[in-house]
């Protein structure tokens, strides 16, 4: 049987209305809001942290694209410097000495309309050089059989000689860009190849031995090999520095390329303290600065390029055949 309890007795069980808790205390808010304030920074944190990443690797990944893509290029135009047109080898001898295949500058740039290279301008990024390579068309005109072409994929007929001339130039935004000169049908012109370049330096094979074995023993800028040729003393006489120049015992061409993104991504920290060598710290050390841009220190670049992702490409492309 359950007790019987009286209405006063009820009512002092009930709590008061007024004591009644409702919602948080002060205590309670500030501890909530610091909590929630923490885990919001820290997904903040780690959203940038994620982008940031996100961001170099798309930058890594445009930056192999395009050194890939280059020195591909460049290494097919030097290889066609030894290309010898089958068709004409029976073909009678002409009294005249042809030019070497391979020519380059030191530190130089170059007009888009100028005839080859020989109006040079002063260089573009840090010292880059020139690097010119001459081939024989084959095939009937006026388009050739396709199978040498210049840089920008125009083939040449047989009797007619092309080009694929490589140099930095900045474009209209100021962006130095690695260019694939031509001629064309008409005149001289010359196209992007990639942007974002840094430097671009070139060095040489020469082949010193008598009789020449097409393996190269030492490696020289083209500054070198001019001074090679003007030892010779032949003075004015073309025919004869066509035969004997220095040009002609190139057996490999060595190239090297530094290009940077197009966004900051990194950090100061990180970036302002890199160095490159572009042939090696070997080759920096031997030349110091005889070789002007083969070594590139980031703090000396501007400031809104110190903090860029940057990849330095490097290839050594052998002749097929002794250049001509």
């Amino acid at each position: 049987m359950l007790p019987v309890t009286s209405p006063a007795t009820r009512a002092r069980a009930r709590p008061p209305r007024g004591r009644r808790e409702r919602g948080l205390t002060l205590v309670e808010m500030m501890v909530a809001l610091t909590v929630g304030l923490g885990v919001a920074l820290t997904a903040a944190r780690l959203l940038l942290l994620a982008n940031g990443a996100w961001a170099e690797q798309m930058e890594d990944a445009a930056l192999d694209d395009g050194g890939r893509f280059a020195l591909a290029l460049v290494a097919q135009a030097v290889r066609q410097a030894g290309h010898v047109d089958l068709a004409q080898l029976d073909a009678p001898a002409t009294p005249d000495a042809p030019p070497a295949r391979l020519a380059g500058l030191d530190a130089r740039s170059l007009g888009k309309a100028a005839p080859g290279i020989g109006a040079p301008l002063p260089d573009a990024a840090n010292g880059s050089d020139v690097l010119a390579v001459r081939f024989p068309g084959a095939g009937p005109a006026p388009d050739g059989d396709g199978s040498v072409a210049s840089c920008a994929g125009f083939a040449m007929p047989q009797g007619e000689e092309g080009w694929s001339i490589f140099y930095v130039a900045r474009n209209a935004d100021g962006e130095a860009e690695l260019r694939c000169k031509y001629r064309g049908a008409a005149n001289w012109s010359a196209d992007a190849i990639v942007t974002g370049v840094d430097g671009f330096q070139v060095l040489y094979g020469l082949d010193t031995d008598t009789p020449r074995d097409g393996v190269p023993n030492r490696y020289v800028n083209a500054a070198a090999i001019d001074a090679l040729d003007a030892g010779l003393g032949l003075g004015a006489d073309q025919q004869a520095l066509r035969r004997q120049t220095h040009w002609k015992r190139v057996a490999s061409v060595r190239v090297s390329l530094l290009l940077h993104g197009a966004r900051p991504t990194r950090a100061d920290a990180s970036a302002a303290g890199a160095a490159f060598d572009l042939f090696g710290a070997g080759y920096a050390d031997t030349v110091g600065d005889a070789d002007r841009g083969t070594s590139l220190q980031v703090a000396a670049f501007p400031a809104a390029l110190r903090r860029r992702e940057r990849r330095l490409f490097t290839t050594t492309v052998a002749l097929p055949a002794p250049a001509l």
